[in-house]
């Protein structure tokens, strides 16, 4: 407990740091992260930070909350503290950062909520990608590939992250359509050794499916590997993942993963709303990001998003 609140005060001192290194007429955009151990949320800070090097007078500063939703909010409460002039959210949990949120709201500072959203009302504008039209895009594919019949294991997300139901909704909606496909769901929490360890259950109980729908590409890199380990060769299965990663490119160009669905990162479009707010001019409410379906058939026209 001690060691924990220790990492709570060096986070507070590193922001307030940031914070005091800033130039007085900079304005100061800060990203507040809920955890950079996954390959795409620290893809999402890194991005916002290289567009915001390119804009003279902007500045940016993150946390990364390890995981911790009430980490998050102690991180959100210091840019509040600091009075940052655009908070961009990454959160894990729709609901449990909706009153620190809304706090920062009231206070002036313009809030943008990416990728996942929250359950509140008090923010700026909302940037994400049409997740139940990913779901549903990945079990066409593989409805069609499988040709009405099969077992399919539905590779879930965080729980608390509304991208996660979204995401399912849109599967299990579409692959209706296919009475005679068996869908079984495992959560992976979007964390590579989580679904290795998943698929690693599923393949001691015997269970061998026909496809697999991944919420996200590095949970599909931990079942290829745990298939690999059990010398279970990934062509065999059809898969399709999310994001579409250099890895899963890899993974498509080697036949090892069927196909992916681009889902940006959103830095780039963060930035130019940020820029619009910064010079008070509208924004939508919501900004919503076109999403692709990747395959061998495309695989060299589309750039992965790291």
């Amino acid at each position: 407990m001690r060691l924990f609140k220790w990492m709570v005060l060096l986070t507070g001192l590193l922001l307030g740091i940031g914070a005091a290194a800033q130039s007085k007429d900079a304005r100061v955009v800060a990203f507040a992260q809920d955890t950079m151990k996954n390959d795409f949320r620290q893809a999402q800070v890194f991005e916002v930070r290289d567009e915001v090097a390119k804009v003279p007078g902007l500045t940016f500063i993150y946390s990364d909350a390890q995981g911790q939703t009430s980490l998050l909010i102690r991180q959100i409460e210091q840019f509040i503290e600091q009075k940052v002039d655009v908070l961009v959210l990454g959160t894990s949990d729709q609901r449990a950062v909706v009153p620190v949120v809304s706090k920062a709201y009231k206070a002036g500072i313009s809030v943008i909520v990416l990728d996942r959203g929250i359950q509140g009302n008090d923010f700026t504008t909302f940037i994400n990608s049409d997740n139940v039209r990913i779901g549903a895009m990945g079990a066409e594919f593989l409805g069609n590939k499988l040709g009405g019949k099969g077992l399919v294991l539905l590779l879930e997300g965080l729980q608390t992250a509304d991208v996660t139901h979204l995401r399912t909704k849109g599967f299990m909606d579409e692959i209706a359509k296919y009475p005679a496909i068996k869908v079984i769901k495992r959560t992976g929490n979007y964390l590579r050794k989580d679904a290795l360890i998943e698929m690693e259950k599923l393949l001691a109980q015997g269970v061998r499916v026909d496809a697999i729908f991944s919420e996200s590409d590095s949970m599909l890199s931990g079942v290829r590997m745990a298939m690999v380990a059990q010398k279970i060769d990934p062509k065999s299965v059809l898969s399709v993942g999310c994001d579409y990663t250099s890895e899963a490119r890899e993974a498509i160009r080697n036949a090892n993963q069927t196909a992916s669905i681009l889902f940006p990162l959103g830095g780039k479009m963060t930035v130019e709303v940020t820029q619009k707010l910064l010079r008070k001019e509208s924004v939508p409410r919501h900004v919503v990001i076109p999403v692709k379906l990747v395959t061998r058939d495309n695989v060299e026209q589309v750039a992965p998003i790291f």
